[in-house]
């Protein structure tokens, strides 16, 4: 007989496990005929079933995958989902064992789940076409593949655009020998975003008219109120650059809270899930975005967020007041309420037009005030990688024709960025051979004249002049916020990384689109355009430089490894990550130890830009 272990929380660290077998189960999900069930570790906190039903946990899993619907502030949407909730079940593992996950399809298209950030055989990892053929309906699929690490972790469909219909889900691992982190309380925070229209319509929308959802456009008013301020030629001068670029300082996001509901555990604002602490207590907040198209920028006022793991990983711990959470990213923090009183938590949308909300409270009921949304940022030349002055309007007091020339139209681009048509194959741009490069070689490299040796052509219409490592910048709109915000530059690794070896090669790969058309490549040509995968040798330590030739951040996912990013951190220290943030106009490297053999996807993890072309395939081999 198959089980399924939940667990009902306790009021500290401990949990109590309760096994239903699965006609049980199976009778509680007969209830759910028409609308989806929140699984009970997501549901509202205005309710009294706090103690429900919480995870699935064990070694042995039934999954299946349907289409349903849900009710967000009322309304009526279509939804994929597993086991019939959304978010999808919160995996509890531990590490060490080796879990075995039945993923049975019961959609009328194909489907899969990757694991994102987990350690496993590349034919488990869950893409169809790349690892595995994908899950037909009607078929059953068997991952089985043992847990080789800890932390927070999360799963999804790579399956078309299904994830942004709902088919994700969080996944614990606890520790083998003890968690580094002591704390007296754990709550799993998921944060997405949701749209009654169809993905499908919404790329197509994209596709017609990239900036379709963004509403937050300067308007009249805001030319009176910089001429105001900076002088009327000024402020003149600045939007005729931008619009000689046939660019937009607000276009900081794609999709936008003009179709977005944002939600926290499946709740959207009005809804206000709630979790509950004692006082004193050391809550755990597993912080994961699970959004298709959104990053986030996190607080609770009133209380101090303590950052102590990145994507799985144990770092030194670090406050803050804030932190940015890019798509697919994990944080957990630690915070310690002691007033009696709630507290919200807000995590801001980075483009400023919504906002997810949930409340921390003593007891059900309690509320706090809901800050409102901050003025929204405008990009700067230096999102453009044509200033190394710190951000500021005062880096686009630049002259229109400069900025026209400068931002690489065609005849600048190809006079003074040497493009050629090249056989990007190699993909090892700078090679250097077996000879190790140390990190003043590696400034050297990033303070060089940018090179841009790849194809150029409709797809590629901005080029990065002069981009710069950023990794030290709090991201666009945080920058005077008044408290501290995390940068990737204040992550240390915990623990000493298994690899701090100096790569022996290193490659280049740059982030490139044409915006208006929505075509999104890595170095110039999209997926469908490319044959041959970048290969790394099987062993090797190799530094991968990334140039972001746009003007939109992209957190970028490799499978199957972790990378260190390199920073001035000790490389022994050095933060262990599966997705990082590229700002624009950024460029930046981590450092990558080859060693898990297979096949592996590489991308930007918004998905209408890997959907439009974003993505790579990288063959880890024996030979190059």
């Amino acid at each position: 007989m198959v089980c399924f272990d939940y667990f009902i929380p306790l009021t500290s660290i401990g949990y109590q496990g309760v096994r239903v077998d699965r006609r049980q189960w199976l009778q509680g999900m007969a209830g759910l005929t028409g609308l989806v069930a929140l699984p009970a570790w997501a549901r509202s906190g205005h309710g009294t079933d706090l103690r429900g039903l919480r995870v699935l946990a064990g070694t042995e899993f039934d999954l299946r995958v349907t289409s349903g619907h849900t009710r967000i502030d009322g309304r009526r949407g279509h939804t994929v989902l597993v086991n019939g909730q959304l978010p999808a079940p919160l995996l509890r593992w531990r590490e060490g064992e080796q879990v075995t996950l039945r993923v049975t399809n019961a959609l009328d298209e194909p489907t899969s789940i990757h694991w994102h950030g987990l350690l496993l055989p590349y034919r488990m990892d869950g893409v169809p076409g790349v690892s595995f053929p994908g899950i037909d309906p009607g078929e059953t699929f068997t991952y089985r593949f043992p847990l080789r690490q800890a932390g927070t972790y999360w799963y999804h469909s790579h399956s078309g655009l299904q994830e942004q219909q709902g088919h994700y889900g969080p996944i614990v691992i606890e520790p083998r020998n003890g968690d580094a982190v002591a704390y007296d309380r754990e709550l799993v925070i998921v944060l997405s975003d949701w749209s009654f229209e169809h993905p499908h319509r919404i790329f197509a929308k994209l596709k017609k008219m990239s900036d379709n959802y963004n509403f937050q456009q300067r308007t009249v008013g805001d030319f009176i109120a910089e001429a105001a301020k900076r002088g009327f030629d000024r402020a003149f001068a600045n939007r005729t650059m931008w619009g000689a670029m046939r660019m937009n300082p607000t276009d900081i996001a794609d999709v936008t809270a003009a179709t977005y509901t944002y939600l926290i555990n499946g709740h959207s604002p009005g809804e206000n899930w709630t979790g509950l602490f004692a006082l004193g207590e050391r809550v755990r907040l597993r912080l994961i975005n699970a959004s298709a198209m959104t990053i986030f920028n996190v607080r609770i006022p009133g209380l101090p967020l303590n950052v102590v793991q990145a994507d799985g990983q144990d770092v030194q711990p670090i406050e803050v007041g804030e932190l940015q959470i890019g798509t697919a990213e994990t944080f957990d923090v630690l915070v310690q309420p002691t007033q009696d009183r709630a507290y919200t938590l807000v995590a801001e949308t980075n483009d400023r037009s919504g906002f997810a909300r949930a409340t921390l409270a003593p007891r059900m009921g309690m509320t706090a005030p809901v800050p409102p949304l901050r003025p929204r940022p405008t990009l700067t030349m230096k999102d453009m990688a044509m200033d190394h002055a710190d951000r500021g309007h005062g880096a686009m007091d630049t002259s229109g024709k400069l900025a026209h020339s400068a931002v690489g139209h065609e005849k600048m681009a190809h006079a003074a960025m040497q493009h050629g048509a090249m056989d990007h194959s190699k993909m090892h741009h700078g090679t250097k051979g077996s000879e190790a490069l140390d990190s003043a070689a590696m400034a050297a490299s990033l303070e060089a004249p940018q090179r841009h040796d790849h194809p150029k052509g409709p797809g590629v219409v901005s080029l990065a002049m002069n981009p710069v490592n950023r990794l030290h910048e709090p991201p666009a709109g945080l920058e005077d916020v008044g408290h501290r915000v995390l940068v990737y530059t204040d992550l240390k690794s915990l623990q000493r990384v298994p690899d701090p070896r100096p790569p022996e090669r290193e490659m280049e790969l740059h982030l490139t689109s044409n915006m208006e058309r929505y075509m999104w490549s890595f170095d110039g040509r999209r997926f469908a355009e490319v044959r041959e995968p970048i290969v790394f040798r099987y062993g090797e330590r190799l530094r991968l430089g990334l140039v972001n030739d746009t003007m939109m951040p992209h957190p970028i996912h490799l499978h199957g490894m972790f990378f260190e990013l390199v920073t001035e951190a000790p490389p022994a220290h050095r933060p262990r990550k599966h997705t990082v943030v590229v700002k624009p106009g950024e460029k930046m490297a981590v450092d990558i130890t080859a060693d898990e053999p297979g096949e592996w996807v590489f991308h930007c993890h918004l998905l209408y830009h890997m959907h439009a072309g974003m993505m790579r395939i990288v063959s880890v081999r024996d030979t190059v």
